[in-house]
């Protein structure tokens, strides 16, 4: 059978795997079954970024219209509906903490918000365009985020400051991560390269 999804992720117990759909649901599916067990409805659009916290407590999903939504996985309730960014979510990922939420939107933007009480903690700029992709260090110090500007960089999670930008592509930049690790960092973009960087920078 066919399914509508544009964007997936395992959950942390690698049970189910949640999909972010062009109808704005997000539909929960069983690992071993392979049959869809329950949807959670954004009452939004299309859904293009969908991330597990590491606790497992909540799912968060990113829309084509600028808005994240937070829900409560026990219950399945809608918890927080975050209408910061003004374009699409390309990105979005938990801290290993569990307790924040990094945003990466068309609108250039990164924003940081704390998760239980859905304020918003940070905004920050530095990219010249749309910012296509972040990721968490596993230390829970740093996170890295990639834009169509062509380049990659590192922020200091605690300070918020940028501490390294790198100009390595010749094109957008779709996709950043950290190894298991932290000791290094991986980009990919349309330039059809892949870059390792070693951390600490």
């Amino acid at each position: 059978s066919t399914i509508d999804a544009w964007t997936v992720a395992f959950s942390p117990d690698s049970k189910h795997i949640a999909t972010g759909s062009h109808l704005g649901k997000v539909n929960i599916f069983g690992v071993e079954s392979g049959k869809k067990e329950y949807s959670l409805d954004t009452r939004g659009k299309f859904i293009l970024s969908i991330a597990y916290s590491p606790d497992g407590k909540y799912l968060a999903s990113g829309a084509i219209d600028g808005i994240i939504n937070i829900f409560d996985i026990a219950t399945g309730k809608l918890l927080h509906t975050l209408e910061g960014h003004a374009m699409p979510i390309r990105s979005l990922t938990f801290s290993p903490d569990s307790q924040l939420l990094v945003t990466a939107s068309d609108d250039g933007y990164i924003k940081i918000y704390d998760v239980q009480h859905a304020n918003l903690a940070g905004t920050l700029s530095g990219h010249g365009s749309w910012v296509l992709n972040v990721a968490f260090s596993p230390d829970d110090t740093h996170f890295v985020s990639s834009s169509s500007d062509k380049s990659v960089k590192v922020w200091d999670a605690s300070s918020r400051a940028c501490i390294n930008t790198f100009f390595d592509h010749q094109d957008q930049v779709w996709s950043v991560k950290y190894n298991s690790t932290g000791s290094k960092i991986i980009s990919a973009g349309d330039d059809r390269a892949i870059h390792i960087y070693d951390c600490p920078m």
